[in-house]
């Protein structure tokens, strides 16, 4: 399947998605001293609901938000010992079933670690969250390399990734190893999902049957990794599968996103690094055996945006003064107007990607520059829609309800 097949309808100009990527005071590691980033407010309900709140005023398809299982850090594989940077997070499910009542729109997908938790919770909590938001769910799914974090639970171990020898043989074995659970892991969860039939819970009063106990099924799952009995405790969602999304930097995680995912993020520095990118995913998706399945595929940038390209720029110099070094990120760095990440991001739709997730340096600032610029930069070259046109997930992304694996045709 070639890159332009990513999705019936991504080569409408109509049919950008966006998402943004919701991570403390922002993705600038000194985000947190800047005017409006309300540090203090950082681990309030308040402060998620009114950002949330925020991103679905701007329409915009979901937001992701960060969580992991050791504190945040400056070092790839390791704690920094920083105290000038935040540190400590909410959980990212639960502040998404805390602001699921108040929005009505807008997608909330939480990040989970895949590496030390059971899918059977996980599961149950997503299936939770989509009744919560009446079919708004969806999940990160993230793998873990940390040694500290296995620390934490004492079952595995995890040999140490260094900077710079993330290739050694063994390294990338162990890489694979983790890539590999994850996708167990997702499966096991989407056949969890499934184990109650649409329509098995009956209700009748008068006859005292509540559910149908031929439409509850076990998933007897065993494999390298989990061996998963089932039936779920919770009904099958309301999207049936909420959505479950990846990021990915190169082949062993861009295999996860073709096997497991309905949305894939990657890291593309330019519009021919995309159709690379998104090509090498198809192919793994074709090897999966789901060529015909549908699979977003957005873009990942970091985004400091301000009216005046001189104005983002001096920003971000002053931000990297506070942190004492220069920023860098997986993704790319983009610093300029709305109108010019418009020219961007409709540059790279060319290239074959359906959407973007954009990563605010600063929330507080560049959240607002997204929902209140860039949104109706794009609205003006009939780019992005102007009101909600469904009223779940799924829908917006434009992923019918899926079959049930276990009911009966």
């Amino acid at each position: 399947m070639s890159s332009s097949s990513s999705l019936s309808s991504s080569s409408s100009s109509s049919a950008l998605h966006l998402a943004v990527a919701l991570d403390g005071a922002g993705w600038h590691p000194a985000a947190w001293r800047e005017p409006g980033a309300r540090p203090r407010d950082l681990f309030s309900a308040t402060y998620w609901s009114d950002i949330i709140t925020e991103a679905e005023q701007g329409l915009l398809d979901f937001v992701t938000i960060e969580d992991g299982l050791g504190l945040q850090s400056s070092h790839f594989t390791e704690p920094d010992g920083r105290t000038d940077q935040v540190r400590g997070r909410l959980d990212a499910v639960l502040i998404a079933a805390r602001v699921a009542p108040l929005t009505r729109h807008i997608g909330l997908v939480p990040t989970v670690v895949a590496t030390h938790t059971e899918p059977f919770h996980i599961s149950k909590a997503i299936a939770t969250l989509d009744y919560v938001s009446s079919g708004r769910a969806g999940l990160r799914v993230q793998v873990s390399g940390r040694q500290n974090e296995a620390a934490h639970f004492g079952r595995r171990t995890i040999p140490r990734i260094r900077f710079g020898e993330a290739y050694a043989p063994e390294i990338q074995d162990a890489i694979t190893e983790l890539f590999d659970e994850a996708a167990d892991y997702v499966e096991v969860v989407r056949r969890l999902w499934d184990s109650w039939e649409d329509d098995s819970e009956i209700r009748d009063v008068a006859t005292g049957r509540f559910i149908d106990r031929d439409k509850l099924h076990y998933i007897d799952f065993e494999g390298r990794h989990f061996s998963v009995k089932g039936p779920s405790i919770t009904p099958r969602p309301p999207q049936g599968q909420p959505v479950v999304s990846a990021l990915g930097h190169e082949t062993v995680p861009y295999r996860l996103i073709a096997r497991s995912a309905d949305i894939g993020y990657v890291t593309p520095h330019d519009a021919g690094q995309a159709r690379a990118v998104i090509d090498e995913i198809r192919a793994e998706q074709a090897t999966a055996g789901r060529a015909g399945e549908p699979l977003h595929v957005f873009g990942d940038l970091v985004v400091f945006l301000d009216d005046d390209p001189a104005a983002a720029a001096a920003r971000r110099d002053r931000l990297d003064g506070l942190a004492g070094y220069e920023y860098t990120s997986d993704a790319k760095v983009f610093t300029g107007t709305p109108a010019q990440l418009a020219d961007l991001l409709l540059e790279w739709q060319r290239a074959g990607l359906s959407g973007f997730r954009l990563r605010p340096a600063v929330i507080g600032h560049d959240l607002q520059a997204i929902t209140r610029g860039l949104v109706p930069e794009l609205q003006r070259r009939d780019a992005f829609r102007r009101v909600y046109e469904a009223d779940t997930l799924r829908g917006l992304l434009g992923l019918s309800h899926p079959a049930n694996r276990y009911a009966s045709v």
